[in-house]
């Protein structure tokens, strides 16, 4: 357990406190002093910071209660954190005269743990704060996931006015997270790198390189010979797809040779060259490494990714390309121990350990995973759990498999964020707990930062606190992507489920993933009050959610779900309907309720059965939940 890093912040704090004397104005959100009110305040931020501090050391060993699953908040810090402090209608990339920054920061960070803890949250999920690549940058600030150097922090998550070095300020951050009682897993990326990796200058030969002759193809240009996506013709892609689908890996159909000639030897010189890496062959030719693309399927139409690049994970004459079948559905003439870049493997092996120890790790996100190695991805979770059996491990699959459960994976993205909006995909996945059909545990949410915001599905904020109600009834940890309680409707990207016109809509100077956003935090629309009020009524009933629970889904139209969800062990049962029509009221009659049955729901409002049935008229996306009670025979 880190000590006494905050404290090191806290002086530091008070220093400057004494040190700045001349006022001047620091505006923050009202949210952030633990109030309901909505609108910005003007403070004094060494106050603010000292207060919060203070309060964080107050709740010391108060962990978060929650008698049935973990909360999880999901934060972007350098999103999440950012206000116009000096409110000039700007967010300013470069820190403000006053030596704070505007974008989010890791002592923003501690300020905001006791709003999240006031969510229910029991783990705070972040998504990488590593080192960003500068070069091919997307959007104002560049993407957390182009990793310049996996054991190094992003420096602009620092607060220059600190002047205290950036690991110290994420050690303090971490220390903050355990006094509040949360619990801390950060995303690592380990198959892909910046294009301007550190890595390369050190290990050339863990990368892939091309002629820097050879220009990037643009969007929608179908040239061979300019650098992109290898182009295959629908029987090439036909007989890929497959043989993937078949589980056939043997002879997989390569790149066509104009693509594969692109590649050149390893350099043995390797330089940055201002913000660029290059390389040098034969003192002669000039080479760079290759961007990357989506390598999964062969004709995927999202547009390359220029700042990150594939790290070559074996190395074979016949396979020196960046392809589907190198960088992901590894061919088995080519995923062989002998050809494995064993200095990379080990590399990766022990990006985590170093992690655990230097800043006490509780857990980790991993990007991608099921994209790396088998053997890799076996090694990566054995080393995490060796001095820490009970470190948090979680995939990047959409897929609830049991193959996630053997390797040892605590829980997985899942699909839900693709299916909360469509009633009858979540009735199916209502049948799916009904059959007990789920080996590993998902994300309960309805968006997360690739998807399209729950509130902007229908711009309405009812929407997203149904989901919300219906999500804490599932057997599976809840989810809350930072800002979905504000009922943001900006994306943070627009990697996942998006039309080509709602990409269009959000360029990169748009996304908060990229460029320096501000999240809505003066939206007087949020859904806060919603999900603490759902989160106090389930912790009143702990009974009901035991793991010894079944589902069952109950008949309603089309635009109704409704289902029970019953605890064995008591004999408790906790009914949920809601109506999914975006337009017009339904009518809903429960039927077949047996015996002499109260309903009483979280609102507060009791429903008595009549002759079997209860019936209820709601709006839309009104929904109502609570517990059938038997009652005694007068």
């Amino acid at each position: 357990m880190l000590q006494g890093y905050l404290s090191i912040v806290e002086k530091r704090l008070k220093e400057l406190k004494k040190k700045k004397r001349k006022e001047f104005a620091y505006h923050i959100p009202k949210l952030w002093l633990d109030t309901d009110e909505i609108g910005s305040e003007n403070v004094n931020p060494f106050d603010f910071y000292l207060n919060k501090i203070e309060a964080i050391r107050n709740s010391e060993n108060q962990s978060v209660t929650n008698p049935h699953k973990p909360i999880i908040y999901n934060m972007f810090l350098r999103y999440t954190a950012t206000f116009d402090h000096n409110a000039d209608g700007t967010i300013g990339i470069e820190p403000l005269d006053t030596g704070f920054r505007e974008t989010g920061t890791f002592l923003k960070g501690i300020a905001l743990l006791p709003y999240i803890k006031s969510l229910g949250t029991t783990i705070i999920y972040l998504l990488p704060v590593t080192s960003i690549g500068i070069d091919e940058k997307k959007g104002t600030l560049g993407s957390p996931y182009a990793i310049r150097n996996p054991l190094k922090i992003e420096e602009t998550l620092g607060e220059p006015i600190l002047d205290i070095d950036i690991e110290v300020q994420f050690k303090a951050f971490v220390e903050a997270v355990h006094m509040a009682g949360i619990k801390l897993v950060t995303e690592f990326v380990f198959r892909t790198a910046s294009v301007d990796s550190d890595l390369s200058l050190e290990h050339p030969d863990w990368f892939y390189w091309i002629s820097d002759k050879i220009n990037n193809r643009a969007k929608d240009v179908k040239n061979e010979k300019q650098y992109g996506p290898p182009i295959f013709n629908n029987h090439e892609l036909a007989t890929i797809k497959n043989k993937i689908e078949s589980g056939d890996l043997k002879h997989l159909p390569p790149p066509h040779q104009v693509f594969k000639d692109m590649f050149t030897e390893t350099p043995k010189k390797v330089a940055r060259v201002e913000t660029k890496i290059r390389g040098l062959l034969n003192k002669k030719i000039e080479v760079r490494i290759p961007c990357a693309f989506a390598d999964w399927p062969p004709d995927d139409v999202q547009p390359v990714w220029s700042d990150v690049t594939y790290t070559r994970m074996y190395e074979h004459s016949n396979f020196n390309y960046i392809a589907y079948n190198t960088v992901r559905m590894y061919d088995l003439a080519l995923a062989k121990e002998n050809y494995e870049v064993k200095e990379l493997w080990d590399f990766i092996a022990n990006i985590i350990p170093y992690w655990q120890q230097n800043f006490g790790l509780d857990g980790m996100m991993i990007d991608m995973g099921h994209a790396l190695p088998e053997k890799l991805r076996k090694r990566i979770i054995s080393e995490a759990r060796k001095d820490k059996a009970d470190f948090i491990i979680w995939e990047e699959n959409f897929v609830p498999s049991k193959q996630s459960a053997d390797e040892g994976y605590n829980c997985v993205v899942g699909y839900l964020p693709f299916d909360a909006h469509v009633p009858s995909k979540v009735k199916d996945l209502i049948r799916r707990f009904q059959h007990n059909d789920f080996a590993v545990d998902f994300f309960a949410t309805p968006e997360n930062h690739n998807t399209p915001r729950a509130a902007s599905r229908y711009d309405d904020s009812n929407f997203s606190a149904m989901i919300y109600a219906l999500c804490m009834v599932l057997p599976v940890p809840q989810f809350i992507h930072s800002g979905f309680e504000l009922s943001e409707q900006n994306p943070v990207n627009t990697g996942l489920g998006f039309t080509i016109e709602q990409i269009e809509k959000f360029p990169t100077e748009t996304l908060p993933l990229f460029s320096n956003i501000e999240m809505n935090w003066l939206n007087r629309q949020n859904i806060i009050n919603a999900i603490k009020s759902v989160n106090d009524f389930y912790a009143k009933y702990p009974e009901i959610f035991s793991q010894d629970y079944e589902f069952m889904l109950l008949e309603s139209s089309p635009d109704i779900v409704a289902f029970l969800r019953r605890a064995k062990s008591c004999n408790s049962e906790l009914l949920f309907v809601a109506n999914f029509n975006p337009e017009s009221p339904q009518s809903v009659q429960i039927s077949s309720m047996e015996g002499n049955i109260r309903f009483e729901s979280y609102s507060g409002q009791s429903y008595e059965v009549e002759d079997g049935r209860l019936n209820f008229n709601l709006n839309s996306f009104e929904f109502v939940f609570g517990f059938l009670e038997q009652r005694s025979k007068e």
